[in-house]
């Protein structure tokens, strides 16, 4: 079996349904203060790009 797949994301908050035709019910997950996560049916793994764009912080 392949290795989850990976996917960089701009926002905290995800939607995932498996990327496939014959995916999973659509889950919404928050990526949280890790900046990651993982969908608890397929396994793929969503990371934040920026931290700093997802808190809202200027960029400063």
């Amino acid at each position: 079996m392949p290795p989850a797949e990976t996917v960089t994301v701009e926002t905290s908050t995800v939607a995932c349904d498996g990327g496939t035709e014959l995916g999973h019910p659509v889950v919404y997950l928050n990526l949280g203060a890790q900046g990651e996560t993982e969908c608890p049916y397929c396994g793929r793994r969503f990371v934040l790009a920026s931290r700093a764009g997802a808190a809202g912080g200027g960029g400063h």
